[in-house]
């Protein structure tokens, strides 16, 4: 059996303290464009050392985070697409609370061409494999994917950059109310 690499709980802290240190900034309104490793480690507060043991620069840490975030999103994600599942707003809600806490960072990633196109990926699979899982028959008058992946990404975006006094459950039951499971 392969020995496994031990990971140094310090290198864990500080790639925790430089990821959060972004979120921090990108809350704060700092456009991706203008953070700096500098900027980032002063939030940190580590030195810029520390930064390039962990990352090769601010590109390699923003894509190791929007992995995370995705990955995360995916898990998310996974009971929506349960056949019989009794709770399925109470789902949408773990999801919906999910972009909520990070909205100010998913507000600012998705002005990306490559993040917004990633998340409606995420979006329009889930639609088509609840579709398949639910044998909803395409030809009998349901919504296109493209349409209902845009709407459901249009209202999450409204909330939260300008609906955010909603509660994710408030969200959750309006969804569930405007397509009444037989779409999506």
């Amino acid at each position: 059996m392969p020995e496994q690499k031990r990971v140094d709980p310090r290198a864990i802290r500080s790639k925790k303290m430089l990821k959060n240190a972004v979120f921090s900034l990108l809350a704060d309104n700092v456009e991706i464009s203008q953070l700096t490793v500098q900027k980032i480690a002063n939030r940190a507060e580590l030195n810029r050392a520390t930064f390039y043991l962990h990352y090769e620069d601010i590109n390699d840490l923003l894509r190791q985070l929007v992995h995370e975030i995705f990955d995360e999103l995916s898990q998310k994600v996974e009971p929506l697409l349960q056949v019989k599942s009794s709770n399925e707003e109470e789902q949408l809600v773990v999801f919906l609370n999910y972009f909520y806490e990070y909205r100010t960072t998913f507000a600012v990633l998705v002005e990306h061409k490559g993040f917004k196109k990633h998340l409606t990926n995420l979006l329009k699979n889930t639609i088509e494999k609840r579709r398949i899982v639910r044998n909803i028959d395409h030809a009998k008058g349901v919504v296109s994917v493209d349409i209902l992946t845009s709407s459901l990404l249009g209202i999450m975006m409204w909330w939260i950059k300008d609906g955010t006094e909603y509660s994710a459950e408030f969200i959750a039951g309006q969804i569930t109310l405007m397509y009444k499971r037989r779409y999506f």
